[in-house]
């Protein structure tokens, strides 16, 4: 009878996308220390961090594959699968994005200027928050799923989402206080590394828009 089910509903792809959001969390925490290393000018330890970071987004990557090929193609889901699609691509964007951030400091040598060295790691951190929160927010998916996205689970997830957009609004003036202290001492430094500079300080700030897209996504599911 639990096969002829499967067959009639399919298999939940929750678990596997609450794995893969996982993954993607841990590529952008990894950010933390990547950029604590760089600040500290300890470019060995920022090897190997980046090398943390490139094998997270891997493994996100092929389970991003192996997702794709699984989620169930019947019409029987509570929710359309091009949703859970979407969401699973918005995920991996996230940690797509931390190896192009770390692979931007590691190609340039990035320095992180010590004025701006503590507001730095606090936006980094905090980007790094958010990402968690949609974490959260995805690892109510499941009771979500098996409910039809309908009861009581849906507050705690508007609850989560109201606190990511928070965040994002945090991070969005931690980087314009960045950007400001920038420009303050950018006549010192070269002209290139600045350049390069305010495009990570950018691609940070995308991990945040990133989690709250997530938490859009969230909501759409919750709207059908």
């Amino acid at each position: 009878m639990s096969n002829y089910i499967s067959k009639i509903f399919g298999t939940s792809p929750v678990a596997p996308l609450q794995k893969h959001m996982t993954v993607c969390c841990a590529a952008t925490a990894e950010l933390t220390r990547f950029f604590e290393h760089a600040a500290a000018g300890d470019w060995a330890a920022v090897d190997e961090s980046r090398g943390q970071i490139v094998n997270w987004e891997q493994k996100a990557d092929d389970l991003k594959h192996e997702i794709r090929g699984n989620i169930p193609k019947n019409l029987l889901m509570p929710v359309p699968r091009a949703d859970l699609l979407d969401l699973l691509l918005v995920q991996d964007l996230m940690a797509n994005k931390a190896r192009e951030i770390s692979g931007l400091v590691v190609g340039r040598r990035i320095e992180i200027p010590q004025p701006i060295q503590e507001s730095f790691i606090a936006y980094v951190t905090r980007n790094a928050d958010a990402a968690e929160k949609a974490l959260e927010c995805v690892n109510e998916l499941d009771e979500l799923y098996e409910t039809g996205f309908r009861g009581a689970e849906v507050s705690v997830v508007e609850k989560l989402v109201h606190v990511l957009g928070t965040i994002e609004d945090e991070t969005d003036d931690m980087q314009s206080n960045i950007r400001n202290g920038l420009f303050d001492i950018e006549k010192d430094l070269p002209p290139v590394d600045v350049m390069f500079l305010y495009r990570v300080i950018e691609l940070i700030g995308e991990i945040g828009d990133l989690a709250e897209r997530i938490g859009h996504r969230l909501e759409l599911l919750l709207s059908h």
